[in-house]
């Protein structure tokens, strides 16, 4: 059962269409200068934001709400903030206002906590429509504006796919007009339209990450970290292109694959490590190896020629080209992190937001601070001037830096 609920309105001032829209010219004018993070990892995915102004001496938090148990970072569009939560036996999808923190709307359906509470899939907002995916398989897309449901799909029923031990986890990827999902064998594609299956790789167990989108060559393919390892396949067709093994304890393949030119890094963690691959249109070879980088399910952020990223416990920066350590920086914990205008955000593990240099010659911390406490494994994320931290209880707190 669905329930949905949305702020009442009055009626309209006959003005208020002529009003809107010089708002609303000003409003898109403003925000397409400013940094929307509309879904996980970022504009570009990477991790990597482009906005600047955002640091100063003080940081003070400027609101603070509970959404519900999970995982799910936030995505930021148009002034509004969109993330899930879970109570116990439902998930909610939640449209906030992301200055004050003030609901907008929010939709509920069933589906069971599990272990570990609660959702880990980020909102993607794209052309005025969000969509999800809930850790039982529940995919919907919803109305932006309204969260009224544009279509819905339960593709572990529909697709027999079978999730991973503590759920379906990688976010939603758009791909042109697919919707991309580390659901089944080696992903599945639904039609951004209606949700029906564009193409489908089976009903194997699923993966944790997120679909990659690259090119090879003039191919567009498509890196999904699963089960076995990582696998490759035709954006358009779900055709395998080939596959790397990668072995993890658990099964838990969990960062996102870093793709840039044409090499592709890989991480684990449970002592397994990372790698670093030569990709072609039919097969990957091993560029290096190592233990100095095991990102458990915190992905790494490449910039300026180097990995950054929480190696078990420990924040790390280690070189691309070939995996040797730069420097390490304990108490981080599986935290996680993003970068903006040369500077690293870290959410540790215990709560503590730091900004330090994002460099390579040597730890240089800026800023600590203590935002939230329980356990903190979902990455922070900036977005026009604001940082905003999430715990596993589904404590949500909006913190300024300016």
């Amino acid at each position: 059962m669905e329930k949905y609920e949305s702020n009442p309105r009055r009626a309209p001032h006959p003005l208020h269409g002529v009003l809107l829209s010089l708002t609303m010219l000003m409003f898109n004018t403003t925000w397409a200068r400013a940094g929307d993070w509309p879904q996980f990892r970022g504009p570009s995915r990477n991790g990597v934001s482009n906005e600047t102004g955002w640091f100063g001496k003080s940081a003070k938090t400027a609101w603070k709400i509970n959404v519900g148990k999970g995982y799910s970072a936030a995505a930021v569009s148009g002034g509004r903030l969109y993330t899930m939560g879970n109570n116990g036996s439902s998930d909610t999808v939640y449209c906030l206002n992301a200055s004050t923190g003030k609901t907008i709307w929010k939709r509920s359906y069933h589906c069971p906590g599990g272990d570990y509470p609660g959702p880990r899939a980020t909102p993607t907002v794209s052309g005025g429509r969000v969509y999800t995916l809930s850790r039982e398989g529940h995919a919907y897309c919803l109305n932006a504006s309204t969260g009224k449901p544009v279509w819905t799909r339960d593709l572990k029923k529909a697709l027999k796919a079978q999730p991973p031990g503590w759920g379906f986890a990688g976010s939603v990827l758009l791909e042109g007009s697919l919707v991309i999902l580390n659901v089944g064998t080696s992903g599945v594609a639904l039609n951004k339209s209606n949700g029906q299956t564009a193409w489908q790789t089976g009903g194997g167990k699923s993966g944790y990450a997120t679909p990659v989108a690259f090119s090879i060559g003039r191919t567009r393919a498509i890196a999904m970290f699963t089960t076995p390892g990582l696998v490759t396949v035709n954006a358009s067709t779900g055709k395998k292109l080939w596959s790397y093994a990668w072995k993890t304890q658990y099964d838990v393949n969990a960062a996102d694959p870093i793709v840039s030119g044409g090499k592709i890094f890989i991480s684990s963690g449970y002592n397994i490590g990372g790698a670093l691959l030569q990709a072609s249109a039919t097969s990957a070879k091993l560029v290096w190896k190592s233990k100095d980088m095991r990102n458990h399910f915190s992905s790494c952020v490449l910039y300026g020629g180097y990995l950054y990223g929480t190696d078990e416990g420990t924040l790390k920066c280690v070189s691309f080209t070939n995996g040797q350590r730069k420097w390490a920086k304990g108490g981080f914990g599986k935290g996680g992190l993003m970068i903006a205008d040369g500077k690293l955000i870290v959410l540790s593990e215990r709560g503590e937001l730091v900004i330090a240099k994002a460099q390579p010659a040597g730890y240089s911390e800026l800023k600590r601070t203590s935002v939230l406490s329980a356990t903190c494994w979902t990455p922070p994320v900036l977005a026009n001037g604001r940082v905003y931290c999430r715990n596993e209880k589904g404590d949500l707190a909006c913190v300024s830096l300016k």
